[in-house]
């Protein structure tokens, strides 16, 4: 799978556009499911606005894109696909954006509501951290003793994330790495200063490159 851009953190933003107020919250998914559940905490939390409008552009396992929108209630077009568009726009995935919107009494016409919702999730965005990702996986790997300070030289060098360490009868040390370091640390016959013992891998997941 290739890379993709996304955001490291979660976001929210506000404005008004007379008098509506459209509150903007950008969260990092993984599946639809987890947009899902981040839909309805939204839904139940402003449960007394008028439209609680989304969109999500999701990496697959395919290497493709999965997306959705919905303009709970809005005129079609001016709310969940102008957002979706934003997301695409700027080459961002596995983003759901969730804008709320309370109704100010003044009808905003079509190109109002779809600058209304464009503008919020911009907002929202400007607060947002990006970074790159790839699917790459968590692995633990054991090593003795002698071998910590070079296997942690090696790590450092290679930009291998730890993400634990315990120090048992041998160390035991949780990383994250991409398909191409795993083969290389893993690999008996390269040339690293320091032997593993053995290495499991514990899951697939996406890693930050």
């Amino acid at each position: 799978m290739e890379k993709f851009k996304t955001i490291s953190n979660n976001a929210v933003a506000e404005i008004t556009e007379k008098k509506s107020k459209f509150i903007a919250h950008l969260f990092y998914v993984e599946t639809p499911e987890e947009a899902d559940k981040y839909i309805k905490e939204i839904k139940k939390k402003y449960h007394d606005a008028r439209h609680n409008v989304f969109a999500y552009a999701i990496e697959t396992s395919d290497g493709g894109i999965a997306v959705k929108y919905n303009d709970d209630g809005e005129p079609q077009g001016t709310a969940g696909s102008p957002i979706l568009k934003v997301l695409l726009e700027q080459g961002l995935s596995n983003v759901l954006v969730v804008v709320t919107r309370y109704f100010g009494g003044i009808l905003l016409g079509t190109g109002g509501l779809l600058r209304a919702y464009v503008d919020s999730t911009l907002k929202a965005l400007e607060r947002a951290k990006f970074v790159e990702k790839i699917i790459g996986y968590e692995v633990k790997i054991c090593i003795e003793y002698d071998n910590l300070e070079q296997f942690k030289y090696y790590t450092n060098k290679s930009n291998i994330k730890t993400v634990n360490t315990e120090y048992l009868e041998n160390i035991e040390i949780i990383v994250e790495l991409t398909k191409e370091k795993l083969e290389e640390i893993t690999n008996i016959n390269s040339k690293k200063p320091f032997k593993i013992l053995k290495f499991d891998i514990l899951k697939e997941k996406y890693i930050d490159i």
